[in-house]
């Protein structure tokens, strides 16, 4: 965890204290865990269908096991996230074998996601797709400004991978995405997508949410200020990592995809299967 992270990290485990805000589960087996895990990785890819974010076959979702950390849950290769279940997720080791499940895995995933499990321990899962915000901000190879709120749960807790080789199936490319990324919760790759990372699905899927929607509004903002030749305006740094502070920690990016969660397991409570 950087330095922001945990000022951010105290300040929300403070205010959630204060709220009696309900908290991450605590797990008696850790069969309960990889079933939580797994019910949670679901639900992402089915809120990622209904949003928007899926690409064909590409993009991928990853959940480290709790018992085999050395190995990942991820949606299985040419399944739609539309129909994507507990029952048909697979479980992929960082030679990219299949250990579990019946489907073969993206070889991107594979690349992509082995790396970044392997250099953050903290991130137990880690979401990157080719949504259409994401893509066109990325072609102008910038971090994303405090232009929002909502921005802000990125301030200075974001990279550029500006290294885009093609299609990542080497390791060796998935290599220097982690290292890109560092010890941060997001990085924007050029040319490419998006790819975040949490503590939990539920964080590292808000996080993609917002980040897609944050790409968004910067694109807009963007738009209207040259339409009108006016500069945009930046929030304060001072206001902007008192803002991180409270929108920017692992607990809010949990906290946040809770309500997203009783939404689609009302609407498709199929994902359980």
């Amino acid at each position: 965890m950087n330095a922001p992270e945990n000022v951010a990290a105290n300040a929300a485990a403070a205010q959630a204290a204060a709220m009696n805000l309900p908290q991450p589960p605590v797990f008696a087996t850790v069969q309960e865990e990889r079933l939580h895990r797994k019910q949670r990785l679901a639900a992402a890819f089915r809120l990622f269908s209904k949003f928007g974010f899926d690409e064909g076959v590409a993009g991928h979702v990853t959940a480290r096991d709790p018992e085999f950390p050395d190995t990942f849950w991820v949606n299985p290769f040419g399944v739609h996230f539309s129909q994507i279940k507990v029952s048909n997720l697979i479980r992929c080791d960082h030679h990219g074998d299949v250990v579990e499940g019946n489907h073969p895995v993206n070889r991107a995933a594979f690349a992509i996601h082995s790396n970044v499990h392997q250099a953050r321990p903290d991130a137990h899962a880690a979401a990157h797709t080719h949504s259409t915000y994401g893509r066109a901000w990325s072609v102008l190879g910038r971090k994303l400004d405090p232009l929002t709120q909502d921005a802000c749960a990125f301030y200075e807790d974001h990279a550029v991978y500006d290294d885009f080789g093609g299609v990542v199936v080497e390791l060796d490319e998935g290599a220097r995405v982690a290292k890109a990324l560092g010890r941060n919760k997001a990085a924007i790759l050029q040319n490419h997508g998006l790819l975040t990372v949490g503590q939990t699905v539920d964080e590292a899927a808000w996080w993609f949410i917002t980040m897609e929607r944050t790409c968004q509004v910067q694109l807009l903002a963007e738009a209207a200020s040259a339409g009108r030749g006016e500069p945009l305006k930046l929030i304060r740094d001072e206001s902007a990592r008192q803002a991180f502070g409270i929108v920017g920690s692992p607990f809010s990016g949990w906290f946040q995809f809770q309500p997203l969660y009783a939404r689609i397991l009302k609407e498709q409570p199929d994902f359980l299967d």
